[in-house]
């Protein structure tokens, strides 16, 4: 429990660092996709929807882009939504190494790992 407490706290901290790089990403792409839903004459919720799923490259394909301009604006929007999701996924990954850093022994495991190795 303690990890978990101390893994929210400095993450929420580590986002709170970076709100002004991933929030400019999150507008560039919400634009963006707003660009596409009048270009392709989508009602701003459906532009919302879609460029959600483009940004997140789930990609399901109900609502898809017939203008060659859209199309370059969603691969653009897939860009900076990987941009955006490998950001956060490094600041959950160096978070925990943190935290894991400071509530483990590292020595200790790697001793206990070594063992186990040559056990083998």
């Amino acid at each position: 429990m303690e990890f978990t407490v101390l893994f929210i706290k400095a993450f929420t901290f580590m986002i709170v660092l970076s709100w002004p790089l991933m929030s400019s990403l999150v507008l560039t792409i919400v634009l963006m996709g707003q660009m596409v839903g009048r270009l392709e004459k989508w009602t701003p919720f459906n532009s919302l929807y879609w460029t959600f799923i483009t940004a997140t490259t789930v990609g399901y394909g109900d609502i898809r882009p017939a203008r060659k301009a859209s199309r370059v604006l969603a691969i653009l929007i897939a860009f900076v939504g990987l941009i955006f999701t490998g950001i956060l996924v490094s600041i959950a990954v160096a978070t925990t190494t943190h935290i894991y850093a400071e509530l483990v022994d590292v020595s200790q495991v790697k001793q206990e790992l070594d063992r186990i190795l040559s056990d083998e």
